[in-house]
């Protein structure tokens, strides 16, 4: 089953036309990774998809359900009721400062969704026991080093039993070490089939957890498919000069 379908999608702003005719598919269960050159509309596409911008043109359609049809949104409620498909973890974390770790991770489930607090505290806690953050539920964000913020921003993505999850870069603000954490909280999620877009800069990573890869430059679809032919075997010209630049 196509969990999300995306035809023709076109963003401008002003006279800078950052994608065009983007069209991509992701079936359940499936990892795909977008790599490609700053600039190249990786992040635009994920903020169109999760419509934090909107689409200029296209279709965006989630579980067959469309959100967008040829650039026309569905209705309040229609878009509201597509938003709990999936969950969005961003580079720089995102959590409440304010908020405790287990309030991060419990205060939408409660008040968006409406689901029983005990219930919420005790799935919330067993999330942040899977990410390795048992012992933090009491912490603020600002007593956290990066990497465990950005568990507390996978597990909170989590809390809200999203179908599939995307990542903007998810380990650009954190240096190696933190990185490897990270990375392996998404490993484990890859195991257990949990459907992701991943934008990264992790070639290797990329490659050993992704059913395809997507390669991305100057807003268009360069290049896609298995990882052992997009990053081993590039056939695009365009696609081989990034992994050449970027294993040096």
């Amino acid at each position: 089953m196509k969990l999300l379908e995306i035809n023709h999608l076109k963003k401008s702003f002003g006279d800078l036309h950052v994608l065009h005719d983007i069209s991509m598919s992701v079936a359940e269960g499936e990892v795909v990774s977008i790599i490609g050159p700053s600039g190249s509309g990786k992040s635009t596409l994920l903020r169109c998809a999760t419509m934090l911008e909107t689409m200029d043109g296209g279709d965006l359609i989630y579980g067959g359900d469309a959100a967008v049809k040829n650039g026309v949104y569905a209705d309040k409620r229609k878009l509201a009721q597509l938003k709990s498909f999936y969950g969005l973890v961003f580079q720089n974390f995102n959590l409440f400062p304010h908020y405790s770790v287990l309030k991060n991770l419990i205060d939408a489930p409660i008040h968006i969704q409406k689901r029983g607090r005990n219930e919420v505290i005790a799935e919330a806690k067993k999330l942040l026991n899977d990410v390795g953050l048992a012992e933090k539920a009491d912490n603020y964000p600002c007593q956290l080093s990066g990497g465990q913020q950005q568990r507390v921003a996978i597990a909170r993505a989590l809390a809200m039993n999203p179908k599939m999850l995307f990542f903007d870069e998810p380990t650009s603000a954190l240096d190696p070490e933190l990185t490897t954490e990270v990375l392996k909280i998404l490993r484990q999620l890859a195991e257990e089939k949990m459907t992701m877009v991943i934008v990264t800069h992790e070639i290797d990573f990329a490659k050993a957890v992704s059913d395809r890869v997507i390669f991305m430059a100057d807003g268009y679809i360069v290049e896609q498919g298995r990882p052992e032919d997009v990053l081993d075997n590039p056939q695009n010209p365009r696609t081989q000069a990034f992994l050449t630049k970027v294993a040096r």
